[in-house]
């Protein structure tokens, strides 16, 4: 029997090897991904960080209709971001349903960017300048990142290997944040300031846009399957797909969370150069250092933000987020590095938020039972969009309310007590409040979503 037994063993097939874990995404498709961060960082950070106070202290805007300037282009998206999704969600190319649009939609946005800062004219006629090449660059972006936004959903299958590609692009974000909010003001003042420096402002962002739109159409090559759905297959309507939305409590809480919690940030950013003018005055740390304070934990926290999951991370992360902004109401009286060393708690906080919202939305459009992962980003991207606008305009109602007093020399004007107490409560208060509502709004991610007719 010993003998048979053997026999047996020696003649049978040698054994499978165990399967060790499924492969992550490569390196060449996470980094590509995240290249596309480059575009996404510096529409959000550098016209965030720049626009409002180009507007009042250069262009000499009444700080409302300057707030007005930066939200319209922003209005315009919640109507053209879906649609964008859903052709998107039609397109069917060799190259794939999204990385066209991504393509000659960063490029067409590029040269819009340049446009908006071009400055050929002072006053409100500049404004108005202004005002168009932000809609045109607003336009470009929605074609560039509803579709962009989209692609971790059909870029990987399993929920960590999407949270990878979050990661990467949340990483990215950071480092693009923090190299054009460090260089957009000192190209600025390399520039002679005004007009002229914010020019060379304009071409510095064009540049970076367009660098990141290449990267990422070239970086996902090969990894995108062609759409193979006919545009019958697709989802039947887009009110429809509003519909199902709007059924789905997780996406319709982590949208509302979206909006408020973006308010947040671009209150944040409006609100640092004038913090930085009137409150710090003459302090080492001007608006450069503020910039790279707050987003260097970009690069520091994404890996351990990384361990944690889902709307507790989030709520963490923006309890962090909440408390620097207060702590930014005793700026007056500390020192500059303690002021750095709160702006880098807020950023530890928004780096968490971030990364948290962007991997729940991938969890989102990937459980849709059809393909309309392009509509759930186009939505998404449209709350987004709006409370990024949202927040520098709310930011300019204040200080419109607080007395501030514009400025067309391209310095700004010395305020009254009122308005620097204003301008102080905006920057730190209002951020806290929107995230403490942004917690809430994201209650209902959890819950499961309603049926829907087939």
């Amino acid at each position: 029997m010993a003998t048979t037994g053997t026999a047996r063993t020696r003649g049978a097939p040698p054994a499978a090897p165990a399967p060790g874990p499924p492969a992550g995404p490569p390196a060449r498709l996470r980094f590509g991904y995240a290249s596309g961060s480059l575009v996404t960082a510096t529409f959000t950070t550098l016209p965030g960080l720049l626009l409002l106070p180009y507007l009042t202290d250069t262009l000499g805007v009444g700080a409302a209709l300057a707030g007005l300037v930066v939200f319209v282009p922003k209005a315009w998206d919640v109507l053209l971001n879906p649609l964008v999704g859903r052709a998107s969600d039609r397109t069917r190319t060799r190259w794939g349903a999204r990385r066209p649009y991504v393509l000659w939609g960063g490029l067409a946005m590029a040269a819009a960017f340049a446009l908006t800062f071009a400055g050929p004219l002072p006053g409100t006629a500049g404004a108005w300048f202004t005002a168009a090449g932000y809609l045109l660059t607003a336009t470009a972006f929605a074609f560039f990142q509803v579709p962009y936004v989209a692609m971790p959903a059909e870029l990987a299958t399993r929920d960590e290997d999407r949270m990878r590609l979050v990661g990467g692009r949340v990483a990215v974000i950071g480092v693009a944040a923090l190299v054009t909010g460090a260089a957009g003001p000192a190209l600025i003042d390399a520039g002679g300031g005004g007009l002229a420096g914010h020019r060379w402002a304009g071409v510095f962002g064009a540049v970076v846009i367009a660098l990141g739109a290449v990267w990422v159409f070239a970086g996902t090559s090969g990894s995108v399957p062609p759409a193979r759905v006919r545009a019958a297959d697709s989802e039947p309507g887009l009110r429809r797909q509003f519909a199902a939305a709007r059924a789905d409590p997780s996406f319709a809480a982590l949208l509302w969370c979206a909006v408020v919690q973006s308010a947040a940030t671009g209150v944040l950013l409006a609100g640092a150069p004038y913090f930085a003018d009137h409150v710090l005055r003459d302090s080492a740390s001007g608006v450069g250092p503020l910039v790279v304070a707050f987003v260097a934990p970009n690069l520091l926290t994404v890996p351990l933000w990384s361990r944690l999951r889902g709307r507790r991370g989030h709520a963490l992360a923006s309890a962090l987020f909440a408390a620097g902004c207060l702590l930014l109401l005793a700026a007056p009286v500390l020192p500059d590095p303690a002021v750095l060393a709160v702006m880098a708690l807020a950023g530890t906080g928004h780096a968490g938020q971030l990364l948290f919202l962007y991997a729940m939305l991938a969890q989102c459009t990937a459980r849709t039972e059809r393909r309309r992962a392009g509509v759930l980003s186009g939505l998404f991207t449209t709350g987004e969009g709006l409370g990024v606008a949202a927040g520098p305009f709310a930011y300019g109602l204040v200080l419109q309310l607080s007395g501030y007093v514009s400025s067309g020399t391209g310095r700004a004007a010395e305020q009254t007590a009122t308005a620097e107490l204003g301008l102080l409560a905006g920057f730190a208060a209002l951020p806290a409040l929107a995230t403490a509502a942004a917690v809430a709004l994201l209650r209902g991610y959890d819950r499961p979503p309603a049926p829907t007719d087939p």
